[in-house]
């Protein structure tokens, strides 16, 4: 988790990820946002997130987006 909160950081130094969870809602990451963060979970973690798995409800906190990274390592 400590790696994937440091990858949002990098992406928006001043919001605290590990207490939002509106992340999508509140419109703090965008389309660009996903994208990096996709690239950047599959350097970090060996996981691509398959297009399926690009929904809101994944992305909207640090603790979603780590329990689909956990997900997908199991698969």
């Amino acid at each position: 988790m400590e790696a994937l909160l440091n990858i949002l950081q990098e992406l928006h130094p001043e919001v605290d990820f590990a207490a939002a969870d509106h992340l999508i809602d509140d419109k703090i990451l965008d389309s660009f946002d996903i994208v990096t963060l996709v690239a950047e979970i599959d350097a970090e973690y060996d996981v691509a997130i398959p297009a399926e798995e690009l929904l809101p409800e994944n992305f909207n906190s640090a603790k979603a987006l780590y329990a689909l990274i956990e997900k997908l390592q199991d698969e």
